[in-house]
């Protein structure tokens, strides 16, 4: 009797459901990369810089142009940010 073709799906998807949960949970095992992270805008450097921002913007009620001096700062910050994360990228190696 010729099994079941849904069976081997089945398998095959559950086989790819185990094996990514097993790299997720290595992932999180992890540990801290020698860096520090700014996925979370909290952890950004430029945090403040942009609650700044967005005070202004609720105390003068979305009126763009009172704010652009924090807007300005904010983007500064932002950009000195990247170029730091850059420069430890250009200095870290691929291989080790």
């Amino acid at each position: 009797m010729d099994p079941d073709p849904t069976h081997k799906v089945e398998t095959k998807f559950g086989a790819k459901r185990r094996q990514r949960d097993r790299h997720r949970a290595m992932a999180s095992k992890a540990s801290t990369p020698p860096y520090p992270s700014a996925s979370k805008l909290s952890d950004s450097l430029c945090y403040s810089q942009y609650s700044a921002s967005l005070k202004c913007l609720e105390e003068y009620g979305s009126d763009k142009s009172k704010c652009q001096e924090h807007f300005d700062i904010y983007k500064e910050c932002k950009k000195k940010e990247r170029e730091a994360r850059l420069e430890r990228n250009r200095n870290r190696s691929f291989f080790s």
